[in-house]
C-alpha cells in the first residue's frame, strides 16, 4: 500500500543523510531561484543604457528596508515552522495547526503595518541609508512600488517554511520557481520594452509575488498538507504567538541586523568614498550592492542545508529521538563545511568576472575587485556559524539563537565599519575588513558553545527509538 503523508514524512525512521538531502536538495534549488528575483532585477538595472551604475547603486540603497520585509516574513516563518515540527513529532497535532494558523494572522498584521510605515518615512529613511542626490530618485521609485506588494512578499516567504518543514520540499520549491520565472519574464518586458527603468523591475517582482499567493494558500488548505491552514486557528492566541516571536527574534534579529550593516557600511562608505575622490561614495555603494548580491548568492547553498536539515532536527527532538538529532546536527556541519570551503575558493579566484556580470563599469570594477577579496576572504569558517545557529533554532534554544544572531553582525561588524577607517590608512576598504573578522570571532563562539553546551547533554539522553 502507498505510504500516507504522515508516514512518507516521519523523519524519525530511514537515512538521516537521505532524508536531509531528499529535503535539502529542492530547498537549495528553492534559494537560488529566489535569489533569481533580486539578481535578475540587478543586472537588468546595471545594463541600463545611458545610466552607468547610478540605478544599481540608487537600488541597493533599498536592500535595509527589503531587508526588514524579509525579517518580518522569517519572524513568522522560521519562529513557527520549528514549532509546528517539534509539536508533529510529538504527535500534537491540533497545536501544530494552531501554530500555523497564528503565524498566518501575524504575516497579514505585519505586512500592512510596513506598507503604512514604509511609505510614510521611505524618503528620510533613504537619505539615512547614505542616499545622494544622484541616487535618491532611483531608490524612491523602486521603493515605492516594492512596498505595495510587501503583503504578499511576505505571505509567501512566511508560508513556505510550513510547507517544507511538512516534508513537502518540492512544492515549496515550484512556490519559489513559479515567482521566479514571472519575474524573469517582465523584468526586460517592463524596464526596457515599456520603458520603465527601475519602476519595472520593482513591479515584476511585486506582480511575480502575487500571483504565488494563491498557490501557497491553495496548498496548506488542501489535502495534500498534513499540517492545514484553518481559519478557526487564525484566531491570536498569546501563548502561541508569543512562543513563535520568542524562537523567531533569531532570524528576525539575523534580517534587522543585515539592515543596520547595510546602512552602517553605506553611510560610511559615502562619507570616505567621497574623501578619496569626486563621485567615490557612489562608487563604493555600487561595489557593496554587488558584494551583497554576491553574499546572498553565495550564502543560498547555506540556507538551503540548513533549512532541509531543521525540521529533522526539530521532528527527532520532538519524538525524544536524541542520537538522531545528533546526526543530523553533524551531517549538516560537514555539508555546511564542505560547501563552504567551495565557495571560498571561486570567490578568491575570480572576482573581477563575478562583478561584470552585474556592470563593467571600469571604477566599479577596479574597487571591487579587492573589496570583493577582503570581504570574503574568511568565508570558509562560517560553517561553523550555519549549523551552530540552525540547530539552536531548530531545538527551541531561543535565547541562544538571539545572542549568536546579535553577537556577530551588531557587536562586531558594526563598531569595527566605524572604528577601522577611522584607525587605519585603509579608508574606505576599511569597511570591507570588517565582515571576516566578525566571520571568524562570530562562528567560533556560536559554534563551540553549542557543542559543548545543548550537543554535550543531549549525548546524556537516552533515545526512546532505534
Amino acid at each position: 500500500m502507498e505510504k500516507t503523508p504522515e508516514k512518507k514524512n516521519d523523519f524519525s525512521v530511514g537515512s538521516i543523510p537521505g532524508t536531509i538531502m531528499r529535503l535539502a536538495i529542492p530547498m537549495i534549488g528553492a534559494q537560488l531561484v529566489n535569489a533569481l528575483y533580486n539578481v535578475v532585477d540587478r543586472i537588468y538595472i546595471g545594463k541600463i543604457p545611458g545610466e552607468g551604475a547610478l540605478p544599481l547603486t540608487g537600488v541597493g540603497l533599498t536592500f535595509p528596508i527589503i531587508s526588514i520585509v524579509m525579517a518580518f516574513a522569517n519572524l513568522c516563518g522560521m519562529g513557527g515552522a520549528p514549532l509546528m515540527s517539534i509539536a508533529r513529532g510529538e504527535g500534537n497535532l491540533d497545536r501544530a495547526e494552531k501554530i500555523l494558523g497564528n503565524a498566518a494572522a501575524l504575516l497579514i498584521l505585519f505586512g500592512i503595518v510596513i506598507v503604512c510605515a514604509g511609505l510614510y518615512f521611505m524618503e528620510p529613511l533613504l537619505w539615512l541609508f547614505g542616499a545622494s542626490e544622484s541616487t535618491i530618485g532611483y531608490a524612491r521609485d523602486y521603493l515605492s512600488i516594492y512596498l505595495i506588494g510587501t503583503p504578499c512578499v511576505m505571505m509567501v516567504l512566511g508560508m513556505n517554511p510550513y510547507i517544507t518543514s511538512q516534508g513537502f520540499a518540492r512544492t515549496g520549491m515550484l512556490t519559489v520557481m513559479i515567482g521566479a520565472v514571472i519575474n524573469i519574464v517582465l523584468d526586460p518586458l517592463f524596464i526596457f520594452v515599456f520603458n520603465m527603468g527601475v519602476k519595472g523591475a520593482a513591479l515584476a517582482t511585486i506582480i511575480s509575488q502575487m500571483l504565488c499567493v494563491p498557490w501557497v494558500l491553495k496548498f496548506l488548505c488542501g489535502k495534500k498538507a498534513i499540517v492545514k491552514l484553518r481559519p478557526r486557528n487564525m484566531r491570536i492566541q498569546w501563548d502561541i504567538t508569543g512562543k513563535i516571536l520568542s524562537l523567531g527574534v533569531s532570524n528576525f534579529t539575523m534580517g534587522l541586523t543585515e539592515s543596520a550593516v547595510t546602512i552602517t557600511c553605506n553611510s560610511t562608505l559615502q562619507q570616505y568614498g567621497s574623501m578619496a575622490f569626486a563621485g567615490g561614495g557612489d562608487v563604493y555603494v555600487g561595489v557593496m550592492t554587488v558584494i551583497s548580491t554576491l553574499r546572498q548568492l553565495t550564502m543560498l547553498t547555506l540556507n538551503g542545508l540548513a533549512n532541509g536539515a531543521s525540521p529533522v532536527i526539530s521532528y527527532n527532538y520532538g519524538a525524544k529521538c536524541y542520537d538522531r538529532t545528533k546526526k543530523s546536527i553533524l551531517f549538516l556541519s560537514i555539508c555546511c563545511l564542505v560547501y563552504a570551503t567551495t565557495a571560498w575558493a571561486i570567490l578568491m579566484a575570480i572576482p573581477g568576472v563575478l562583478i561584470r556580470v552585474f556592470n563593467d563599469d571600469p571604477l566599479l570594477v577596479e574597487y571591487g575587485i579587492p573589496a570583493v577579496r577582503m570581504y570574503f576572504c574568511a568565508f570558509c569558517v562560517l560553517f561553523m556559524q550555519m549549523a551552530g545557529q540552525t540547530s539552536f533554532v531548530a531545538l527551541g534554544k531561543s535565547r541562544q539563537a538571539i545572542f549568536f544572531s546579535l553577537l556577530r553582525k551588531t557587536f562586531i561588524v558594526v563598531p569595527l565599519v566605524l572604528i577601522i577607517p577611522r584607525i587605519t590608512n585603509l579608508g574606505a576598504f576599511g569597511v570591507f575588513v570588517a565582515e571576516p573578522i566578525s566571520d571568524v570571532v562570530g562562528s567560533i563562539a556560536c559554534f563551540t558553545t553549542f557543542m559543548l553546551t545543548v550537543y554535550r547533554r543531549m549525548g546524556k539522553a537516552e533515545s526512546p527509538k532505534k
